[in-house]
């Protein structure tokens, strides 16, 4: 079946939220669904270093479930309904160490954050999206969910193992009733947070941001594309996910990391 496309504004009349919006691959992903003329709203803790007067910004911590409700509450208020909710929320703040190092309440503030938000957004908008017999939930996970740092990252690749088995298992429950769900798994991003640690990594081993840069990439086993992904890369993906164009694409997992993870 053939469908003529309009990719400069294939999103005009959706509206779209992404959480963690206001910086890094959260921005990117706003910034992609408001030029292919999507109405965006994003939401984070603290308002944007940049402000956009084309984004509606919704100040809340997602990691409570007051945080969610307040914006489940105002994005119904002020829109009436929601069409691409974008779950790129993620934070990973625990100590290195292991195990054994890992209080209740790193677990809790991880799994919070990583899986909880989405599950109760999800929970929060999908009635209507069922109701339209329309809708897209994108999750972004991470390729820890496959490839745990379990030195450093214990609990967030844990969560977002959750978060990809979770997005599966909702996409089988609403796929059939007009709602899309699917879930992109980036590898190592080169945010600016990402640019500041290689800053901070080079000037304590006295080396280069270069060099700093591939001792992560070693750490992390190598990246064969040669280095870290954009955030407008990761953007683009997503951009393409929630389009028309990916109308037939729903319970999928879509892994970007150059090619980190080395099995199939």
């Amino acid at each position: 079946m053939e469908k003529d496309f309009n990719f400069n504004n294939e999103l005009s009349g959706k509206i779209a939220l992404i959480t963690g919006g206001t910086k890094g691959t959260g921005r990117a992903i706003a910034e992609r669904l408001w030029r292919a003329g999507a109405t965006v709203i994003i939401t984070a803790r603290n308002k944007p270093e940049i402000e956009n007067s084309n984004m509606h910004f919704i100040a809340a911590d997602l990691s409570t479930s007051e945080g969610t409700e307040k914006v489940i509450g105002e994005v119904k208020a002020a829109f009436g309904k929601l069409d691409i909710l974008v779950n790129n929320l993620g934070s990973s703040e625990t100590p290195g160490g292991g195990f054994k190092v890992l209080t209740d309440e790193d677990w809790e503030k991880t799994f919070q954050a990583n899986l909880f938000a989405p599950v109760r957004l999800d929970r929060g908008f999908l009635p209507e999206m069922i109701q339209q017999k329309s809708g897209v939930i994108i999750h972004i996970a991470s390729i820890q969910g496959r490839l745990p740092l379990y030195d450093a990252t214990l609990p967030y690749a844990s969560a977002k193992a959750g978060l990809i088995n979770y997005s599966k298992s909702l996409s089988n429950e609403v796929s059939s009733k007009g709602v899309r769900v699917l879930t992109v798994s980036p590898g190592w991003i080169m945010t600016t947070s990402s640019v500041r640690m290689m800053e901070r990594i080079a000037e304590s081993s006295n080396g280069t941001v270069e060099e700093a840069t591939e001792s992560v990439m070693n750490a992390l086993g190598g990246i064969p594309f040669g280095r870290p992904a954009q955030p407008e890369e990761v953007a683009e993906l997503v951009g393409f996910l929630v389009s028309p164009r990916a109308n037939y694409l729903t319970g999928t997992e879509f892994v970007i990391d150059g090619g980190t993870i080395p099995t199939i």
